[in-house]
């Protein structure tokens, strides 16, 4: 989204091949963007800027990404480009008033053709005033979405935060000199725009290895007992995002008794990259910090599958947002958990579950949630368990080849 709007040729590499990727490209090659097919992982895209982004044909699709939708919509806004969003039916039940209500505020106009507060939505322009918002939650999507807009927009920006969330945007809006600060506000976050930035500089970037894709196969080394020919094999996996941000789930994977690792060996446009290696480990469990939640909240859904392996009982609680992501994603953890036989008990935020070594059997229902598909199949390769997983596509949306991956790892091959 950023590079169309640099003063010059931003070369990026090592792009996901997934679908809310490639959602993203196509939503701004829409809007007149000069990007090229979205190559392989180890190439790099060339971008021209700066463009001058114009009205779409035609609806703009955002297939199952929130993300998408969430920050086109300030995007957009701020460049005052006539646009429609919409999405698959999953996208369409997620809320959009967050980040819509403070915009409309600031001047934004929007309108919603189906349900208010989600898509399919028009953005109809408008000249906006400064941004000013208190928000409820810590949402990266919401402060990102506020920071474009105020970007595009040149007008400033002032967020102010529960608790700190994943920054990288302001990361990859420094990387490119532009003037925003963050900053603790008691026990909240301050986070700030300058108005009116004359220049983006270029970007040259290798997109770090996601840590949320990473934790599948962590978990899957963490539980094997050496991969299936024995051995006590480790996995190392190299060139990872070990932003502070999205590290919770090492963390709380370490007060669970793993023997993991991570280790920074440099940085990529402001984000430290490094490698995590994961042993074979005897997991208990334990209670996630509430402050810790928006550190894992994408991978709250393995934590759940590895709580179903350790002894003992896991708490999460302070995580309400699992609600509104691609699914209900506690109500459908505990129901599946359940159905493999797990003593699993269901709160409004979170939930508690009862570990055990019995074997685990029974069909799991995705709901096309790619998340829940993948964190299923890690307890799939275990075995002694016998689980089917009704749609294993679904995982195509952030990890094409995952199927794949996980029977290397599970085969007890330890590198990647």
């Amino acid at each position: 989204m950023l590079a169309p709007l640099a003063d010059g040729v931003s070369r990026i590499r090592g792009l996901s091949d997934g679908a809310d990727v490639e959602a993203t490209a196509a939503a701004m090659r829409a809007l007149g963007a000069e990007l090229g097919p979205t190559p392989n992982p180890g190439e790099w895209l060339q971008v021209e800027g700066p463009t001058h982004l114009t009205a779409p044909v035609g609806t703009i699709d955002c297939g199952n990404s929130g993300t998408t939708a969430r920050l086109l919509l300030g995007l957009l806004t701020g460049l005052s480009v006539t646009a429609k969003l919409d999405g698959d039916s999953s996208l369409r039940r997620r809320p959009m008033a967050r980040v819509v209500d403070p915009l409309r505020r600031a001047g934004a106009e929007f309108n919603e053709l189906g349900e208010p507060g989600r898509l399919p939505m028009a953005i109809s322009g408008g000249a906006l005033k400064p941004i000013e918002h208190r928000s409820e939650v810590a949402s990266a999507q919401v402060k990102s979405a506020l920071l474009l807009a105020g970007l595009t927009a040149g007008v400033p920006v002032s967020l102010i935060e529960p608790g700190p969330s994943r920054d990288h945007t302001e990361r990859m809006l420094r990387a490119m000199d532009v003037g925003v600060r963050s900053e603790r506000l008691g026990a909240s976050r301050h986070v700030s725009l300058e108005a009116g930035v004359d220049r983006l500089r270029p970007l040259e970037l290798t997109v770090p290895g996601d840590v949320s894709s990473a934790a599948f196969l962590l978990a899957l080394a963490t539980l094997s007992e050496g991969g299936r020919g024995g051995g006590g094999a480790s996995l190392r996996i190299e060139g990872v995002g070990l932003n502070p941000g999205r590290t919770g789930f090492l963390d709380m994977m370490k007060a669970m008794g793993a023997d993991i690792e991570s280790t920074v060996t440099g940085e990529s446009g402001d984000e430290p990259v490094g490698e995590i290696v994961a042993r074979p480990s005897s997991l208990v469990g334990a209670e996630l910090p509430p402050e810790w939640v928006p550190t894992l909240l994408d991978e709250l859904p393995i934590l759940a599958c590895l709580a179903a392996r350790a002894v003992g009982k896991t708490t999460v609680r302070g995580a309400g947002e699992l609600r509104v992501k691609e699914s209900d994603r506690i109500a459908i953890l505990c129901r599946n958990l359940s159905s493999l036989g797990v003593t699993v008990e269901e709160y409004a935020d979170g939930f508690a579950i009862m570990g055990s070594e019995m074997p685990l059997r029974g069909r799991i229902v995705t709901a096309g949630d790619h998340r829940m598909a993948m964190a299923f199949g890690v307890l799939s390769v275990l075995p002694r368990n016998e689980i089917e997983i009704d749609d294993r596509v679904c995982a195509e949306v952030s990890y094409p080849g995952f199927w794949k991956d996980l029977d290397r790892v599970a085969a007890g091959e330890g590198s990647g």
